[in-house]
């Protein structure tokens, strides 16, 4: 053979024993290290060995103890019962005849206006003319409706801008601002 793989083979020779001693190394650490706790089954099969501590007397006359004077519990939890009234409202307190009551807590508000119906028009194109865009909408009858920005249309409603994809309409006094969007209708 030549020096080269006689190199080779004693390298190879050492590797491979140093990786044994490893393992067995290994090994014996794990058979060394602490034992398992013996199985419930292997306790029962063993007669039990007496222990070399005394066990302590258990003074039963010590848990029959006198009542503390609690009285027993007239909850039940599987019975039904009513849920308590809530707490009344703030009410007006002030003796008869004598002025104005005093209110208690603050008043509630008052209710607001009804919001104003939604705007019944499908927006179904805009027109560019001479004189700007012109916008067409349809009504819920099917009768065609055009209009300018800043016009009235169809006695009910102002149409604040037009756009190509929606027009923002609203009613006469500025109430309802909605924008509606192109139908393909």
């Amino acid at each position: 053979m030549t020096k080269r793989v006689s190199r080779e083979l004693l390298v190879l020779a050492a590797v491979l024993a140093v990786a044994i001693v490893a393992v067995i190394a290994r090994r014996s650490d794990i058979l060394a290290g602490p034992a398992p706790a013996p199985s419930n089954l292997a306790r029962t099969a063993a007669p039990a060995a007496p222990s070399a501590e005394p066990v302590a007397d258990v003074k039963l006359d010590l848990l029959k103890t006198a009542q503390t004077g609690l009285e027993p519990s007239t909850r039940n939890p599987f019975q039904f019962r009513q849920r308590a009234a809530p707490e009344a409202a703030p009410r007006a307190i002030g003796a008869p005849g004598r002025g104005a009551p005093v209110i208690v807590g603050p008043p509630p508000p008052p209710p607001g206006p009804p919001p104003p119906p939604p705007i019944a028009l499908k927006y179904i194109g805009v027109l560019d003319t001479a004189q700007g865009q012109v916008a067409i909408f349809r009504d819920s009858g099917g009768n065609i409706i055009n209009g300018k920005e800043g016009a009235i249309i169809d006695g009910r409603y102002r149409l604040l801008k037009i756009g190509v994809e929606s027009a923002e309409l609203a009613y006469p006094d500025g109430r309802g601002r909605q924008t509606i969007r192109l139908s393909g209708q």
